[in-house]
């Protein structure tokens, strides 16, 4: 299993994630940062996801990408 962690609030937009793997990340139209789709929020503005292992490398190639440094993947 993948926890796929998203810490919004530190989202600039650059939108790496959707470009990725659009099945999990979409663009929001009112703020411009992207959101984790399928996840719930664990803190104000933390989204956090469970997802299979298929997800992983996408999600790894994100989190490295990220100029914000705001997406954390975690294999368990």
């Amino acid at each position: 299993m993948v926890r796929i962690t998203h810490f919004r609030y530190k989202c600039i937009g650059c939108a790496y994630c959707e470009e990725i793997a659009p099945y999990r990340w979409k663009m929001n139209e009112q703020d411009g940062k992207s959101d984790l789709l399928d996840s719930k929020f664990v803190r104000p503005q933390v989204q956090m996801v469970v997802v299979d292992d298929f997800e992983y490398e996408d999600n790894e190639q994100i989190a490295q990408l990220c100029p914000a440094n705001c997406i954390k993947v975690e294999k368990f």
